[in-house]
């Protein structure tokens, strides 16, 4: 077996259950065979995730899709099956870019505590910034660098805050957030309204409609779980636009709003190839064509 093999193999058999707990998902249900979440690739309110402990396996109900940890790590982190198996080797986690996994919801020592807040500088943030297709100056005009503590170690991280004061946490090998969870909210004094999922879904936004975003309220949901929350606001513009994914959580979340508010409007016309903004953005840079199509 050459190296590239013996990657693959070990990657292939990396935990699921703890390669999700280290995304921040975590199960509703456990037997000595099997594990039920709430699904990590959509919004929905009973699991109907499933994953096999015995095969390391995992398969959603709600999209008929399924596979090995590599698999899902490809869909949860958009990235290729290269970037897949950097996330899952072991060598690469235990660097200090992406923290050791919680062994439980419940462990008090997997709390986050925030230490440092700065202007990003770091050269793997900037650099995952750039592979992202964002420029420094966007990143540094809505994130921060963010020092922090799990369990006794210190990490660092891309940070956007949320309208409660906590923070939204991304680098290459790691998807978190501080306590507690929520949206953000950008408020420019406009009656238009934003709405994206995620936070490269607006900073990809922010690069291709700058004067846009600079001249609108923006909400980036972090989650399709806080889609709810967000709905008091709705009301409150002349024009809300949805920026979400083209997928079948980004179907219902938002054919629901569509549904219920006159002043709501589905953008995904913009992207309608593409997963998202960002595989757009950075498919239009190098020419290349590469969506999953409409």
């Amino acid at each position: 077996m050459n190296l590239q093999q013996q990657s693959w193999s070990s990657a292939r058999n990396t935990c699921i259950v703890k390669t999700l707990a280290n995304l921040g998902h975590y199960p509703t249900r456990e037997s000595e065979k099997e594990a039920w979440f709430l699904s990590p690739l959509r919004s929905e309110t009973q699991a109907s995730f499933n994953v096999s402990l015995n095969k390391n396996l995992w398969y959603d109900f709600g999209t008929g899709k399924g596979g090995n940890v590599i698999d899902l790590v490809m869909l949860l982190e958009n990235c290729s099956f290269q970037e897949a198996l950097n996330f899952l080797s072991d060598n690469t986690i235990s660097f200090s870019f992406c923290p050791d996994i919680p062994d439980t919801k419940k462990d008090t020592d997997a709390v986050i505590d925030i230490v440092q807040v700065q202007s990003i500088s770091h050269p793997a943030l900037c650099g995952y910034l750039r592979s992202r297709g964002i420029p420094l100056t966007v990143g540094n005009a809505y994130c921060k660098e963010i020092r922090y503590k799990l369990k006794g170690k210190e990490f660092f991280s891309l940070g956007l805050q949320n309208h409660l004061g906590e923070w939204e946490l991304r680098n290459k090998y790691f998807k978190g957030s501080s306590s507690p969870k929520s949206y953000t909210y950008f408020k420019n004094g406009s009656k238009n309204l934003l709405v994206t999922e995620g936070l490269f879904d607006f900073l990809s936004l922010a690069v291709l409609e700058n004067k846009l975003v600079n001249t609108s309220d923006v909400i980036i949901l972090n989650s399709l779980a806080f889609l709810t929350q967000i709905q008091t606001h709705i009301p409150e513009y002349q024009q809300v636009l949805l920026y979400l994914d083209n997928d079948a959580a980004g179907d219902s979340a938002t054919g629901k709003l569509l549904t219920r508010y006159d002043n709501v409007t589905d953008e995904r016309i913009s992207y309608k190839h593409f997963k998202d903004l960002n595989e757009k953005m950075n498919n239009e840079k190098t020419g290349s064509f590469k969506g999953t199509g409409a």
